[in-house]
This record gives structure tokens, C-alpha cells and sequence, in this order.
């Protein structure tokens, strides 16, 4: 193969960033010697003027036009601009959504970003779920003023359960535990009071949910955990104490996580009472 004596220009086109057509061109590149070709990207494109300036300068290089534009109108102008000028072109995603369409036989949602966008709710669901672990069981109060929703409740009220649901979600949870002999931190009554969510359960659910996991731990299953007044000073003491702050109570009694998350979700997203 013979040299070519002027540095090849490859334009990176795309209505979004260009991240993705960036990343195969270098890909492809490292099979020709990458140091030999500069890569000038075009992102944001939404013009057709836009696409015209860029074979305009392409035509003064040894140039190709590498492009993921997904909307219509501006593959349209790319396959048009083609045609007049000397430019090499390559679609990177024509032939393949074209593939995706006949198989699922549906139309591409032709959104700039949607990649991106995907990324983004993926990141926030980690990052969620780090949150979450963080401020499990009232560890480290302070995440309270930064969470989303505050969980509080006592023991066996399906706090953890519910923080960990969300989180993957990608709502950012911190859940306290409420024990009548220690005070609630400070943090607690600086949050809104729309964003707390009071847990409580049923009597008698509770106690055989404290039984059991008395019996998987091995422990004496006639310990105060379990005893009937000690179960009803604490459902008193949870119930008084919600009621001061005025948040939502959310009764979890026979209620799946599945169940009560979907709820939590639409009171976050709609700013509804229960």
C-alpha cells in the first residue's frame, strides 16, 4: 500500500456528542496506523448548514465523514451533501438500525442521547445503591438532609428491604431505626417532613417476624424483642413520634416491597400524600 502524502481528516458528525462514532473510528484507526490520522469531532449537529461547512472543509483534506446522526431529516441532508462532494462517507448506525428495525419490527426512537442518557441512569443506580448502604440503619445521620426519602421505623419494618428496592430505582435512601430509649438524631427533624416515610406493621406480623428471626439467629426466642409490651411501647413510641414530624405512615403489614416502593415512587414523583 502505498503512502498517501497528506494526513487523512477523518469529522466525526453526530446529533449528540460523538462519543460512540469517536470510539470506532479509533477503533478502525489502530488497523491503519492511528498516528497517522487527525480526528476532528462535529458534535450537536442539528442544521443542515451545519452538515454543508463540514464537506465544505472536508473537501480541502484527504477527508471521510464518519456519522451517527439519528434523526431523519439530518441522515436525509448527509445522504444528499454526499452525492455533491468527494468525501468518503460512513454511516455507523444506518445499517444496523436498519437491522434492529426489521427484526423487532419497530422504528428507531431517533433521539440524540439515548446512549448517554441510558448511562446516566445507570450511574445514578449505583450510586443509589452506595447510598443506600451507607446510610442503612441510621449510619452516618448526616445522609438524611441528602437523601431522597427518609425511611423510619422500628425493628423488622421492612426498612432495609425497601432502602435497597429503591435504591435500584435510583432513589437515594437513608433509613433510621427508632428505639424509645435513643433520642433521634437532630438531622431527622431539619428534613422535610415530605420527604419521611413512617414504617409500621401490624402487632401479632411483627412479633412472629421478630420470632423468626430470633430462631435464625439462635437465639431465646422469649427475649423482651419479642414481648408483647416492649412490641406495643414500640409501635406507641414509633406512631407519636410520626405523628410530631407529620410525615407519611405507610402500613407494611402484608404489603410486598414491591408493593410499597411503587408508592413511595409515585408520592416522590408526584408530591402525593398516602
Amino acid at each position: 500500500m502505498e503512502d498517501n502524502p497528506e494526513k487523512p481528516v477523518v469529522y466525526i458528525v453526530s446529533d449528540s456528542v460523538g462519543e460512540t462514532a469517536e470510539f470506532v473510528v479509533k477503533a478502525v484507526a489502530s488497523q491503519f496506523d492511528s498516528a497517522q490520522v487527525e480526528m476532528r469531532r462535529v458534535p450537536f449537529v442539528e442544521e443542515r448548514s451545519q452538515i454543508q461547512a463540514v464537506f465544505k472543509e472536508a473537501d480541502c483534506h484527504n477527508a471521510i465523514i464518519a456519522y451517527t446522526l439519528v434523526v431523519p431529516k439530518l441522515r436525509r441532508v448527509m445522504a444528499e451533501e454526499a452525492e455533491k462532494h468527494t468525501a468518503q462517507t460512513a454511516d455507523i448506525l444506518g445499517s444496523l438500525m436498519g437491522a434492529f428495525s426489521r427484526v423487532t419490527r419497530k422504528d428507531p426512537y431517533s433521539e440524540p442521547g439515548r446512549v448517554r442518557q441510558m448511562d446516566e441512569a445507570y450511574f445514578r443506580r449505583i450510586a443509589a445503591v452506595e447510598f443506600a448502604v451507607k446510610h442503612d440503619d441510621g449510619k452516618d445521620p448526616r445522609g438524611l438532609l441528602r437523601a431522597d426519602v427518609v425511611l423510619i421505623g422500628i425493628s423488622r419494618t421492612s426498612k432495609t428491604p425497601l432502602s435497597m428496592y429503591l435504591a435500584h430505582q435510583g432513589v437515594m435512601v437513608a433509613n433510621l431505626p427508632l428505639v424509645p430509649e435513643i433520642e433521634p438524631p437532630d438531622e431527622l427533624f431539619q428534613v422535610s417532613s415530605h420527604r419521611i416515610i413512617g414504617l409500621i406493621i401490624n402487632h401479632d406480623q411483627l412479633r412472629q417476624i421478630r420470632k423468626g428471626r430470633l430462631e435464625a439467629l439462635g437465639l431465646d426466642e422469649n427475649a423482651n424483642y419479642v414481648a408483647v409490651e416492649r412490641i406495643d411501647q414500640e409501635l406507641l413510641y414509633a406512631r407519636r413520634l410520626m405523628k410530631k414530624i407529620g410525615c407519611t405512615v405507610f402500613d407494611m403489614s402484608n404489603k410486598a416491597v414491591e408493593e410499597a416502593a411503587k408508592r413511595i415512587i409515585q408520592i416522590i414523583k408526584g408530591g402525593e400524600m398516602i
